[in-house]
């Protein structure tokens, strides 16, 4: 991959690096963590790490141990575009989708390794509960105490554009070496966010390149820039991303594994709060200015301020989706949503 402008990246303050001796005492660190930070060697004793570190071979040759014989689904860019995976100008993806066995994806990387025009090839978010036998096992979750999803990204040197996610996500490196760029979640008016239903992978991203920004087309990634905290992980390091934080992530080298969890600290039968900025688009934003002021009053009555006069009016037994949500009520919602939406 060809190395960005260091301007770009040297001007940014550091991502805080933490001490955790151990997974209780990263639990702690987790519970009154408000910003990303890094813990280094956090996963040192992984095996997958001790295989990364003999060679990429290597700990190609560990995981499709482990792996069950199923398809795989990769995704396969365009060679000689500098391993970015993004849109096209006519904001069609750079990229396509393939599957296959994991031996036969596997010999892609043998074939393209220190080609100057290979494509990048990336596995992404690949369930390692359900496609390896053993993998999580033998290398435990530092969060599993928290129940989340455990998730194995294969790569080449890799770029993906700076998105975030609803979930928390503790990402660790365990093979090659990762670079992560930051912002907090107030930075998505600078960051020039793409379409919400288009994605490379399903979250908006920021159209500007990292590198190779365009402040002429982007004025406001300056300030942006000004908020930005970076992190490079060497195998065995981690990183911990809160909820919403933007996050640029790239593989540095030909060969990357990162290993991350996600998880929410809200009940998992809640919906996702992307499905309902889409729908308030779709019925909110067109509507005439004095309507959507009307809504806003709503919105921030019963559900950002909720305040106890929304229901305390109303006998407890007739509260219903009014009163704090429980699995039954949330099935509720969803059922009368689903019903709406298709009339």
């Amino acid at each position: 991959m060809a190395e960005a402008d260091p301007s770009i990246f040297a001007q940014m303050k550091p991502v805080e690096v933490r001490e955790a001796a151990d997974f209780a005492a990263l639990s702690a660190l987790l519970d009154e963590a408000s910003a990303p930070f890094v813990v280094r060697g956090l996963v040192n004793d992984w095996p997958l790490v001790a295989a990364g570190r003999d060679s990429p071979r290597a700990a190609r040759s560990y995981l499709l141990d482990k792996a069950h014989p199923v398809p795989f689904e990769v995704t396969i860019g365009q060679p000689g575009r500098d391993g970015r995976l993004f849109y096209e100008d006519d904001f069609a993806m750079n990229f396509r989708q393939a599957r296959g066995k994991l031996a036969d994806i596997f010999r892609g990387f043998d074939d393209n390794e220190g080609r100057a025009d290979a494509p990048a090839i990336y596995l992404t978010s690949v369930d390692m509960k359900l496609f390896f036998d053993g993998l999580a096992d033998e290398n435990p979750s530092p969060v599993r105490d928290r129940g989340p999803r455990e998730s194995i990204w294969i790569g080449t040197d890799t770029r993906v554009a700076a998105h975030n996610d609803f979930p928390r996500n503790l990402a660790c490196c365990a093979v090659g070496r990762r670079r992560f760029t930051v912002f907090p979640p107030e930075q998505f008016r600078n960051l020039y966010i793409g379409p919400l239903e288009n994605t490379p992978a399903g979250r908006a991203v920021s159209l500007v390149d990292f590198h190779d920004p365009d402040l002429a087309a982007f004025p406001r990634f300056a300030e942006a820039l000004a908020h930005a905290r970076i992190a490079e992980l060497e195998p065995g390091d981690a990183i911990y991303i809160p909820s919403m934080w933007w996050h640029h992530v790239e593989g540095l080298e030909v060969f990357n594994v990162l290993v991350n969890y996600w998880w929410r600290d809200t009940p998992g039968f809640l919906g996702q709060p992307q499905d309902a900025l889409n729908h308030a688009i779709w019925a909110l934003r067109d509507l005439p200015q004095e309507e959507r002021a009307f809504w806003r009053q709503l919105f921030d009555h019963y559900v950002f301020e909720n305040p106890p006069e929304v229901a305390e009016h109303i006998p407890e037994p007739a509260r219903g989706i009014l009163a704090p949500l429980t699995a039954e009520t949330a099935s509720r919602i969803r059922t009368f949503l689903l019903r709406t939406l298709n009339r």
